[in-house]
């Protein structure tokens, strides 16, 4: 069991022209304290020693502790800020780069896995233009829990491995407790950093940063005399032919845009809204970062916007797949000084057909539709506009249908749920009615195959298992927050073991105990948990800060 002492460390893009980032070390935070450790990404870093029950694990968590402290790094590690620039609300801005965040290192794993150790909240940087480089309790608390439960749904996202508070006080609208977190993220590549290079006119850098991702993050798209990223310690590679860097830097275009629309496709899909879709915040990777004022739908609203920064509403929930794409248009254009704009235009064509064939893939799965027919997508319509007019509360919907044996009747406690009582027609008979015949549709179309008693328990059991319980809702969040700038984190490592395993709650322990115990108790017999609470029906609508 390798401890954090004893870690190797690859750090590729250190090994990149300097002039690509500033080499910077963290500032020492006063009376910090870990509040929590994800066990989840502990162990994806093979690092059991930090919740195992030991004493080393008290040692490896003290090493931790002073990492996120910014009192020591680990050995090995290289500590940077990046420089990059993006359009931010669909205006370019060149001054931009890691401000409050610096990469410690990349942590090379014994299964010859790299990821990105970067800490948020590390102090100022030559980006950090106004800002004072800190991270507050309320963004970190936030960006730790999300991040940990996108994992838990299969959504691609950055990681957190660890949450610490400190005893700084940060003034924001309010003053508020300084904290940090330890991201982990595959790769920090953003759009934003191609942006720079071609907009500075920067093309022989353009090249370098191209070959760096081809070797290090999409080597499948390089022909084979070329593969194999790069050993620790080794010189960077001799540059790609041109030919053969325009073939296979068009193919990772490809697979930029696949990997983003599928990735927007489970953001609709699971009714997530990220809230600050500038460029420098899209993964070339196609994983969620850079959490900020993001929200998951409580009911289901196409245009919620959580950003109160966001007037013009352009980062809205139904705006999401647009934005995607015109996004990935801006990161055709910083390829296209090396790239045929035809070629980058023709492969942009494939995004929403991709979108769309991902999203049917997801809402088939959690509406448990057996197997693929052209109407389903009128029925997830309708479903939607049920919700929506009902103001039914988004995750309890899926969670009560994935309970219901199609074999029998709508229970009474569905349809009044599916009703709603917030909608403008309250829980009225025309709202019941309507909920009925939308069960009626959807137990004809479930029906349509002939499914045995085991195939309808087990076709229940996979919706319960992509359909979750808990999820961090805004409400949920601010509580947790409030206990922690206390001083109290027990809530802080509840939530987050829920939110690790949302599809069942803790007492059941399995999918298949969670049936046993809707069908024993009825559909709503697992929303007794404190978790699972929506917001009060009279509360006012919570909007954030992009310092969220």
């Amino acid at each position: 069991m390798p401890d954090l002492m004893s870690l190797s460390f690859n750090n590729r893009y250190a090994r990149l022209p300097e002039h690509f980032f500033s080499r910077v070390a963290p500032q020492p935070r006063q009376g910090t304290r870990l509040a929590d450790v994800s066990p989840d990404c502990a162990r994806l870093l093979g690092l059991d020693s930090l919740v195992a029950e030991m004493a080393s694990s008290r040692e490896d968590r003290e090493s931790l502790r002073l990492l996120m402290a910014g009192e020591r790094l680990l050995p090995g590690m290289d500590a940077l800020a990046q420089k990059y620039t993006g359009h931010q609300f669909g205006h370019y801005n060149p001054q931009l780069g890691d401000g409050r965040g610096m990469l410690l290192g990349e942590l090379q794993t014994e299964n010859g896995s790299v990821f990105d150790l970067h800490l948020k909240g590390a102090g100022r940087t030559p980006y950090s233009r106004f800002g004072d480089g800190q991270a507050v309790v309320r963004s970190s608390v936030r960006e730790y829990l999300a991040s940990e439960y996108m994992a838990a749904l299969g959504i691609p996202t950055s990681r957190a491995l660890a949450l610490a508070v400190n005893a700084e006080q940060v003034q924001r609208e309010t003053l508020e407790p300084g904290a940090t977190v330890l991201r982990v993220c595959e790769s920090h590549l953003r759009f934003g950093h191609f942006e720079w290079l071609a907009h500075s006119g920067r093309h022989a850098d353009l090249k370098t940063l191209i070959d760096h991702a081809l070797r290090e993050h999409f080597p499948e798209c390089l022909p084979d005399t070329e593969k194999g990223a790069s050993r620790a310690g080794e010189a960077p590679s001799a540059p790609l032919a041109d030919e053969t860097r325009i073939a296979a830097a068009l193919l990772m275009f490809e697979t930029v845009i696949t990997r983003t629309a599928k990735l927007i496709a489970a953001w609709q899909a699971y009714g997530f809204v990220h809230a600050v879709m500038n460029t420098d915040n899209m993964s070339l990777l196609g994983l969620t970062f850079d959490y900020g004022p993001y929200a998951f739908l409580d009911g289901y609203e196409e245009n919620l916007i959580p950003n109160h920064t966001d007037q013009a509403g352009r980062y809205g929930f139904a705006q999401q797949p647009g934005i995607g794409l015109w996004n990935l248009e801006r990161l055709g254009i910083a390829l296209s000084p090396l790239i045929d704009v035809e070629a980058l235009s023709a492969a942009l064509g494939a995004y929403e057909g991709e979108l769309q064939r991902e999203y049917a893939r997801l809402m088939r799965a959690r509406l448990g539709l057996p197997d693929s027919r052209d109407e389903d997508m009128t029925l997830v319509q309708q479903w939607r506009e049920l919700l929506a007019a009902g103001k039914v509360d988004h995750t309890h919907a899926y969670r009560l249908l994935s309970h219901w044996d199609v074999t029998q009747a709508a229970p009474e406690a569905l349809v009044v749920r599916l009703a709603g009582e917030r909608g403008p027609h309250g829980n009225s008979a025309q709202a019941r009615d309507e909920a009925s015949a939308w069960l009626a549709r959807y137990q004809t179309r479930v029906m349509a195959i002939g499914l045995s008693a085991d195939d309808e328990r087990q076709r229940r059991l996979a919706m319960l298992g992509v359909n979750p319980l808990y999820v961090p809702r805004t409400h949920l969040l601010l509580e947790v927050i409030a206990r922690v700038e206390q001083g109290d984190d027990t809530t802080l490592e509840a939530f987050r073991e829920r939110l690790g395993a949302p599809f069942h709650r803790p007492e059941e322990g399995s999918l298949e105990a969670a049936q046993v115990l809707g069908q024993a108790q009825g559909v709503e017999a697992e929303l007794v948990d404190d978790w699972t609470r929506p917001p009060a029906a009279n509360a006012a609508p919570i909007c954030m800060s992009c310092s969220s």
